[in-house]
């Protein structure tokens, strides 16, 4: 990891600070159009609220009822564009959106859309239906999966036998799931510096300014800094966007986060019950919830709470009981008990400052704000706001106006752009087939290698390649993983912390596989790699057992 920041040129045209899913996508962009960046984040890509959403990709249905239309079209959009660009990752997601009355919720409905507070606690057959019927409209752009349909009570429940008996009718739907959502911005990274040989993507780096328009940087991996200029500065630091500004040299006040809470749990029966479905519902309190099968197991989201800083937030007991406790909803007579829940996590969502709002009413989209380095010239961009499935479409009008201010034009569009292992990814069943036989060949096992396409797409190539004629040794404490596949991950991509390797290049803690002897095992592995002594190995080792506290983990 030494000379990290040696490396670096001394002017950049674009210096993003912030690795979230923003500035992941900005990268990408302007890295396709050949502007050299740099982008650098004070942990790890994709670990702040980026790591924990809902896990959607999702036209945001809900969305109608507050009339933002622009983003609902948009979102619908983008969530077909990312099942067909990034198909190792995004899925589609059969949903059900269970309805307890015919004509409940009509008037706050209206009230809502037009922008006038009401309390929606009943959304009725016929305010889903005239909403869904919206949504297949938005969708229509690039459409992937099937138009909604309604089914009546006794046919959803011959489906889903489990679900409450107090509706009348449900609808049926497709949304799509992110397996890995942290993956997908490390590939974005990865194209990027593809695109562009001399764009650079550095994790666990800080940025403050030097006070006269120039960015400091911070290696907290190998203790080097270095000054940086550049042409226009974007700030993509999420809710910490304001604290980022602060750093630089500039007082901003443009961001009011709002912590979201999930668990993942792993409780057979629920897990059963959805029977590979989301179930989308509103509660008594006016929230809307969601359930859906995670890895084996289930996640259920979320809660939406103003928070004053990101850095304090975590799911608290409160928050673990509510989400535990909220799934009686929509199947009554299944219980969630402490000792099921697998991980807790919070992220907090970068949403714009928002006073006197309820946190549900205040908007998803997205924003740029522009303000000026203290310099007086140095353009200052702020990307505020946004999510997860229109990050494409947020990134490309960010890349627009950063092309304005360089006096470029724009080459490629990312629209129909394949990420990472979604290029050349099998289309069909015989087609995946195909591709794990010829893997199969390095790797010597035909489980291996759907295991290897499943985690990584098309990128399983080179996994496999790594592994060689003889094969990779599975680790003693998770056989499913291979010795050699994570030293070649450790090797190739960014690997800087342990967390980095077991939270988000792999889905070990995701998929609530982590243990002690794993964290043990794949530590020898990251510090025969990477060049860590025995202090740092063991540094780590204890950073990685906080982590499983803060996040409610057991690592028996």
């Amino acid at each position: 990891m030494a000379g990290r920041l040696g490396a670096l040129k001394a002017h950049y045209p674009i210096v993003i600070i912030g690795g979230g899913i923003n500035g992941c996508g900005l990268f990408r962009d302007l890295s396709a159009q050949g502007v050299d960046c740099l982008l650098v984040d004070k942990g790890d890509f994709c670990s702040g609220a980026s790591a924990a959403p809902s896990r959607l990709i999702h036209g945001g249905i809900k969305y109608l009822e507050t009339g933002e239309v622009r983003l609902v079209r948009q979102s619908a959009m983008e969530r077909n564009l990312l099942l067909k660009n990034a198909p190792h990752y995004v899925k589609p997601l059969e949903t059900v959106l269970p309805v307890r009355s015919w004509f409940g919720g009509i008037v706050p409905s209206v009230k809502r859309f037009f922008g006038l507070k009401a309390k929606l606690n009943d959304r009725g057959a016929v305010i889903t239906e005239i909403g869904l019927l919206l949504y297949d409209l938005f969708g229509r752009h690039f459409r992937t999966m099937p138009n909604h349909r309604m089914r009546l009570k006794r046919a959803i429940r011959v489906a889903m036998p489990e679900l409450t008996k107090d509706i009348v009718a449900a609808g049926i739907y497709y949304e799509g799931r992110i397996t890995h959502a942290e993956r997908l911005g490390l590939e974005l990274l990865i194209d990027g510096m593809g695109d562009s040989p001399q764009a650079v993507a550095l994790n666990h780096v800080a940025a403050s300014g030097d006070g006269r328009g120039g960015v400091v940087l911070a290696d907290a991996l190998t203790g080097e800094r270095a000054t940086v200029t550049a042409d226009v500065v974007v700030n993509a630091g999420g809710a910490w966007i304001d604290a980022v500004n602060r750093a630089l040299g500039i007082e901003t006040r443009h961001m009011g986060g709002n912590k979201g809470s999930h668990l993942i749990v792993r409780n057979e029966r629920l897990h059963r019950a959805l029977s590979g479905r989301m179930v989308y519902f509103g509660t008594a309190d006016g929230r809307v919830n969601l359930l859906y099968p995670f890895m084996g197991n289930v996640l259920i989201g979320s809660t939406d709470i103003p928070v004053d800083d990101p850095d304090s937030s975590v799911c608290d007991a409160e928050e673990r009981r509510y989400l535990s406790s909220v799934t009686r909803a929509v199947f009554p007579n299944i219980e969630i008990r402490p000792e099921e829940i697998i991980m807790a996590y919070c992220g907090v969502r970068p949403l714009p400052r928002s006073e006197g709002l309820d946190p549900g009413a205040v908007s998803r989209d997205h924003t740029i704000v522009r303000d000026v380095m203290p310099d007086g010239r140095t353009p200052l961009i702020s990307l505020i706001g946004g999510k997860w499935t229109t990050y494409r479409g947020f990134s490309e009008e960010a890349a627009d106006l950063v092309l304005g201010l360089l006096g470029r034009r724009r080459r490629a569009s990312t629209r129909e752009m394949p990420i990472g292992g979604g290029r050349d990814y099998p289309g069909d069943a015989d087609a995946a087939r195909g591709f794990v036989d010829a893997l199969s060949q390095s790797t010597r096992s035909r489980e291996a290698a759907a295991d290897l396409l499943r985690r990584y797409g098309t990128r399983a190539r080179l996994v496999a390649e790594a592994v060689g004629a003889n094969g990779d040794r599975p680790l003693r404490s998770l056989p499913a993983y291979g010795r050699v596949e994570l030293a070649w991950i450790c090797r190739n991509e960014c690997v800087g912390r342990l967390t980095d390797l077991l939270f988000r290049r792999t889905d070990i803690a995701l998929s609530g596989r982590l243990s002690v002897a794993v964290i043990t095992e794949a530590a020898e592995i990251a510090a025969e790699i990477l060049g860590w002594d025995v202090t740092r190995q063991q540094y780590e080792i204890d950073a990685t057992l906080q982590t499983c506290h803060a996040r409610s983990m057991s690592t028996v």
